[in-house]
């Protein structure tokens, strides 16, 4: 009994790790298990401990039960999202005590159960979005995750937050939540994390945002919030709260701005005296610019430093007023990035603001020379040491050089993209202009316009033919993608470290182009470096291609479909079938050479010598000399009542009578006609026939055959079958 309970076990086993095999062959004595997006409606059986990563993404599973992950005891990542899941057994994942990763996202669940994750001690990432649950419980199913790091959760439903919630989380790197339709925030609860490097939540409700933030105040570093639209309300978003606060960066994004609520916002955030950072990506703004600027002044000086305005949309933006009164809000601010967002001008006023700014990026905008000169005026922007112009509509590049020269800590500058075409002989720069980005911008060759303090110059992606300038302090030169036959000298630019010159016309290099100068590292692409070599590899691989297609192209017949297509195509263009005044023939008899004995002496003689005599149609006899095989094929089908199939093991492995004569039956099944008729000599099995044949595979198990039978009396009755079907 003990060796029938030992075999009962292991033949179980076997059982279970074939069913897991056929499921998901990529499972088979693999750590890592990727059955993703295969149809499957429930997990695989035969899951083993050997198994770190199960990926069951994108399937149709419905339920997970007891038993289902019970063996996978080292499993470090489990992936379901995106399947059906409505119900989970509460012990499912009680064996995972060494899961890092589980993604449930977007299924089915409309309730969450603490015991799920009872005893998921090393669990990091818990991704529950995209569900049905309207809430977390009364209670927190987090409470036992002690090492949880970033956690995803809500959906369009989800529309409460109790206390109590994440009680047991202490420390999170990233919380995500989609609360779109939250209509219900218990003060509070959230203040149970202690500290959460990035929290991103979806909320249109701006009452439940200034509780949340209040609760926020001394755990997030990074606050995003997404949709919202700002309140208009004057309550305090700090309150009674205790400083230090915490919070550093606020982003929004798809927000929605009118200027009354961004008047008041910049009031009410000024109240967090942490805030050094603020973000707005792909808002909508509506609105002339017509901001409460007595209030935002009486409310005092802001604490941000970091301004970062991307894609946002103001309609009539052309009509935006010049913000003033917003001076004395803007002389603390060390950086601000305005992009994508159709800048055409900053008024001189407000530039001269700017006293503590030393980084400016406004490219993809819409400045010209001619508004340049307005906003950057002198005086203005005194201790910017960054400025990015690229993407814009500038057209001078000695009108550029001459406005950038107002700014006297300058030293970084990025004009490119934009379309100068022509560089003058002399320009006037900031005295102290260390970087110069000048890429993108069609100039045709390099003049002493360029200032000599550079040490870094990129000038890639031009018309560059050659360079020749002296630039005593350049460490770094970028010449990527012109037009260069020759490398630059080195006399001239004896301080170079790092020199790119790919995408180029060169040819060689010369020991006089460097006059003894030691090159530390260089990088070539492999087609640069060894260009003969890699075009004999790629001859070679090429070959091997063609190779391997012909290998594949004879082992699956792609010939012989070939010419079948083109048969087909020719066809197509006859009609189906002749007028019934041509049909002339009552049957056309397909087979082999090998079977052309019975086929001539025995069937032909019974049947063309009956009475009445049936008319045969037989490729050695009737078709037209000189004739196209394809039509002669087509043409006697046509005229004829049946199509008779003679089959035997020589038919089959005939290559189907030369394929030419495949055709009979590439056409006659082609029309979904019942004028099949099939004579079988000796017993054959349909898996003999070959697979590109599978209409005759298929007709073969729906049709009943005429089998030709070895005694006498029995040959009569198969004479009569067969007269019966020709005439029928």
């Amino acid at each position: 009994w003990q060796m029938l309970a030992i075999y009962m076990v292991l033949a179980a086993s076997l059982s279970e790790q074939q069913a897991l095999k056929q499921a998901c062959p990529s499972c088979y004595a693999s750590q890592l298990c990727n059955c993703s997006s295969m149809g499957l409606d429930f997990i695989p059986p035969g899951l083993t401990a050997k198994m770190t990563v199960l990926n069951l993404a994108h399937n149709r599973i419905k339920r997970i039960q007891s038993q289902d992950l019970q063996q996978a005891v080292n499993l470090r990542a489990l992936l379901l999202q995106s399947n059906k899941i409505s119900s989970i057994a509460e012990d499912s994942f009680q064996s995972l005590a060494k899961l890092e990763l589980l993604d449930l996202s977007s299924n089915s669940l409309a309730h969450l159960s603490p015991l799920w994750f009872g005893r998921l001690f090393s669990l990091q990432h818990l991704h529950l979005q995209g569900n049905s649950y309207r809430d977390l419980g009364q209670s927190s199913p987090f409470s036992s995750l002690r090492n949880l790091s970033s956690l995803h959760l809500g959906n369009p439903w989800f529309s409460v937050i109790r206390q109590g919630n994440f009680e047991g989380i202490e420390l999170l790197h990233k919380l995500w939540i989609d609360g779109s339709n939250l209509s219900q925030y218990e003060q509070g609860s959230l203040k149970s994390i202690k500290e959460i490097n990035h929290m991103i939540i979806n909320i249109r409700d701006s009452n439940i945002f200034s509780e949340i933030v209040r609760d926020l105040l001394h755990s997030v570093t990074w606050l995003e919030v997404t949709e919202i639209k700002l309140p208009v309300e004057k309550k305090s978003l700090v309150q009674n709260s205790i400083r230090p606060f915490k919070i550093q960066k606020l982003t929004f994004k798809e927000a929605f701005f009118t200027d009354q609520t961004i008047s008041q916002a910049i009031v009410l955030l000024k109240e967090i005296t942490s805030l050094k950072e603020l973000e707005a990506i792909n808002c909508v703004l509506e609105g002339k610019g017509i901001w409460n600027t007595k209030e935002i002044a009486r409310s005092g000086q802001s604490f941000v430093e970091t301004v970062t305005i991307i894609k946002i949309m103001i309609q009539n933006f052309h009509l935006f007023f010049d913000l003033e009164g917003m001076e004395s809000q803007i002389n603390k601010l060390k950086r601000l990035t305005i992009a994508s967002s159709n800048v055409f001008m900053v008024p001189c006023n407000l530039a001269r603001h700017f006293s503590s700014l030393l980084y400016l990026d406004f490219h993809d905008n819409l400045l010209v020379n001619k508004r340049l000169d307005e906003t950057i005026c002198k005086g203005g922007w005194p201790s910017l040491q960054t400025l990015n112009l690229s993407q814009n509509s500038l057209k001078s590049l000695e009108q550029t050089a001459k406005y950038t020269s107002r700014l006297p800590k300058l030293n970084n500058l990025d004009i490119s993209q934009n379309n100068f075409g022509e560089i003058p002989d002399v320009c006037e720069w900031p005295e102290n202009l260390k970087y110069l980005n000048l890429s993108s911008t069609q100039i045709p060759k390099v003049t002493t316009c360029i200032p000599p303090t550079l040490e870094v110059l990129d000038v890639s992606a031009n018309n560059l033919k050659e360079f020749e300038l002296q630039l005593p302090f350049l460490k770094e030169l970028y010449l990527t993608g012109n037009q260069l036959k020759t490398l630059p000298g080195a006399a001239p630019i004896p301080n170079l470290v790092a020199l790119s010159v790919r995408r180029n016309k060169l040819n060689g290099f010369s020991k006089e182009a460097f006059e003894g100068g030691q090159v530390g590292t260089v990088h070539l692409s492999l087609m640069e470096c060894h260009r003969s070599l890699v075009v004999s590899l790629i001859c070679v691989l090429v070959f091997l291609v063609i190779l391997l297609l012909v290998a594949i192209g004879y082992k699956y017949h792609m010939v012989w479909y070939l010419q079948m297509t083109w048969a087909w195509l020719q066809a197509k263009r006859k009609p189906k079938r002749a007028p019934p005044k041509d049909v002339c023939y009552d049957a056309f008899v397909s087979y082999s050479e090998n079977d052309s004995d019975w086929v001539e002496n025995t069937m032909v003689r019974e049947l063309e010598q009956a009475c009445p005599p049936f008319r045969l149609c037989l490729h050695k006899r009737d078709f037209v000399p000189g004739k196209w095989i394809v039509d002669n094929i087509i043409d006697s089908i046509e005229k004829s009542h049946k199509t008779l199939f003679v089959l035997s093991e020589h038919f089959v492995q005939s290559e189907w009578c030369k394929y030419e004569l495949d055709f009979s039956h590439f056409r006659l099944f082609d029309e979904n006609n019942d004028a099949a008729i099939l004579v079988l000599l000796e017993p054959i099995q349909s898996n003999v026939i070959p697979k590109r044949f599978c209409k005759l595979r298929k007709i073969m198990n729906t049709k009943t055959y005429l089998e030709w039978p070895a005694g006498e009396e029995q040959q009569q009755i198969f004479w009569e079958n067969l007269k019966g079907v020709l005439k029928s």
